[in-house]
C-alpha cells in the first residue's frame, strides 16, 4: 500500500468517525473508497467492518468517560441487532458483486443526500418510554436493523436514532452512544461471519480503524453534534462520483 493511501485512509476514517458518532451514515464514505482501492465489494464489506468495530470501542469509552450511562437498554437492542447482523452478513458475503454494488449505489444515495440534507433536531421529551409495548417494539425493531446492518451498514445509524428517538423517547445525547455501543456488539457477529469467509483485508482495515477511532472518540468526548458546510460539499461530490461508479463501472 502506498503511503497517500494510508493518508486517504487516515483522514477519510477520521471523518467517517465524527459522521458515525454525531448520527451515522459513515459507510456512505468508507464502502466505496475501499472498493476504489482495489477491493472486491464483498471484501471491502467485511474490511469496512473492523474499522466500525474498533471506533466503536473507541467510541463507548469517550461516552462512558462523560458518565453517559446506556444498560441494560444496549445490551437488550444489542443481542436483538446481533442475531440479525449474522442473517444478513451472510447474505452480504454470498451475493454476486455487480447486484451487490448495484445495491449499495442507491443506498449510497438515498443515505447520502439525507445526511447533507437532513437537521438533527433533537426531541425534548420529559419521560422515556421503556417497558412494556415500547420495548418490546423496539427489540423487534432493532432485530431487522441487524439484518440490514449486517448487509451493508451504510445508514445503520440513522435508523437507530429514529427508532430510539420516535418509540422510546431518547433525547439525542443519550440515544447516540445506545446507538453506538449497539452498533459494536451487532458487528461482532457480523465481523466474525466475515473473517471466517476470508473477506477481510487487514491492512486497509485496520489504518481505516486509526482514522475511524480518533474521529469517534474526539467527537464522542467533545459532543460535537454537527459538521459543517465544507464536508457537505464534500460528501455531496463523493455521493454522485461513487454512486456513478458503483452503478455503471463494474469491471
Amino acid at each position: 500500500m502506498m503511503w497517500h493511501e494510508y493518508l486517504l485512509l487516515l483522514v477519510i476514517g477520521f471523518v467517517t468517525g465524527i459522521i458515525n458518532t454525531m448520527a451515522g451514515g459513515g459507510s456512505v464514505l468508507t464502502l466505496p473508497l475501499l472498493i476504489f482501492l482495489g477491493l472486491p465489494p464483498n471484501v471491502a464489506n467485511g474490511t469496512n467492518r473492523v474499522a466500525i468495530f474498533i471506533q466503536g470501542l473507541s467510541t463507548a469509552a469517550g461516552f462512558r468517560s462523560k458518565s453517559i450511562k446506556t444498560f441494560p437498554f444496549s445490551i437488550y437492542f444489542g443481542i436483538s441487532a446481533m442475531l440479525g447482523a449474522m442473517i444478513g452478513a451472510q447474505i452480504a458475503v454470498d451475493i454476486k458483486e455487480e447486484i451487490f454494488n448495484r445495491i449499495l449505489a442507491i443506498v449510497i444515495i438515498l443515505v447520502g443526500f439525507f445526511l447533507v440534507f437532513h437537521k438533527n433536531r433533537a426531541k425534548d421529551f420529559n419521560l422515556e418510554r421503556l417497558t412494556g409495548k415500547y420495548l418490546w417494539l423496539s427489540i423487534i425493531a432493532f432485530f431487522f436493523i441487524g439484518i440490514y446492518g449486517g448487509f451493508i451498514q451504510a445508514g445503520t445509524g440513522l435508523i437507530m436514532l429514529m427508532v430510539l428517538s420516535g418509540i422510546n423517547h431518547y433525547a439525542l445525547v443519550k440515544a447516540n452512544a445506545i446507538k453506538n455501543l449497539v452498533t459494536l456488539v451487532f458487528n461482532i457477529s457480523a465481523l466474525s461471519i466475515f473473517i471466517f469467509n476470508d473477506k477481510v483485508n487487514w491492512e486497509y482495515g485496520l489504518m481505516l480503524a486509526v482514522g475511524t477511532a480518533l474521529g469517534g472518540w474526539f467527537t464522542s468526548r467533545w459532543s460535537v453534534n454537527k459538521g459543517d458546510g465544507i464536508v457537505r460539499i464534500f460528501m455531496i461530490i463523493m455521493i454522485i462520483l461513487m454512486a456513478v461508479k458503483l452503478w455503471f463501472f463494474n469491471d
